[in-house]
């Protein structure tokens, strides 16, 4: 069953949201939906990669007032979208990359994530090794991983989206993961649903990487 835009809980504390990317076009590498995350961990109410609805998720905009978020965090630089909109709406402390695409810098000030080092709210950003700037983020509380491109989802299947470094780097950073107690996986680019289990996460890794041309 294909997920439909709307907001989904996934345990107390975190949630998800599907909305349609505003600047999507049918040349786009990505499905026209995208996920966005929240989750209230270590004390803070955290956006991962927030994507803001128009007619999508009407009832987000009063949730996040019922109980604004404290902090949001970019996890690489093609994800930028709407972090200006959400910070001027709720004033959080913004996390990001240290480096963006010339016609994407935010207005909004991006403190820099680097693998290896704790957020706020205990978040770890995780290393991917594709070269995209991308840093995968862990929530220990509620073992899962957010992913910004390094995995994606088509036709039911959780693929690791292909890199000039695949064999060579991508494949032996992602299994470094494995050493975390995470249970879930979820992903912001999808056909069917955003949300995957370690299992599907370790069989990705013997897959062959996925091209969205060649699917």
């Amino acid at each position: 069953m294909k997920t439909k835009v709307g907001i989904q809980e996934l345990l107390p504390g975190l949630w998800i949201w599907c909305a349609r990317h505003p600047f999507w076009t049918k040349d786009d590498d990505y499905p026209q939906v995208v996920a966005s995350t929240f989750v209230e961990s270590g004390g803070e109410r955290i956006l991962i990669d927030p994507i803001a609805p128009s007619l999508d998720c009407i009832g987000l905009w009063d949730r996040l007032d019922s109980r604004p978020p404290t902090m949001a965090v970019v996890t690489m630089p093609d994800h930028v979208r709407d972090i200006d909109m959400f910070f001027a709406q709720h004033s959080v402390e913004a996390y990001g990359p240290m480096f963006f695409f010339r016609d994407q810098v935010p207005d909004t000030d991006l403190k820099p994530v680097t693998a290896g080092t704790e957020l706020p709210g205990r978040l770890m950003p995780l290393y991917d090794a594709r070269g995209r700037a991308e840093t995968p983020i862990y929530f220990p509380e509620h073992r899962t991983i957010v992913f910004g491109d390094a995995l994606t989802e088509h036709g039911g299947e959780l693929r690791v989206w292909d890199s000039p470094w695949h064999k060579e780097r991508e494949i032996p950073a992602l299994r470094e993961m494995l050493i975390l107690p995470f249970e879930r996986v979820i992903v912001s680019h999808f056909t069917d649903s955003p949300i995957h289990s370690r299992s599907d996460f370790e069989k990705a890794l013997t897959l062959p990487p996925f091209r969205w041309n060649s699917r």
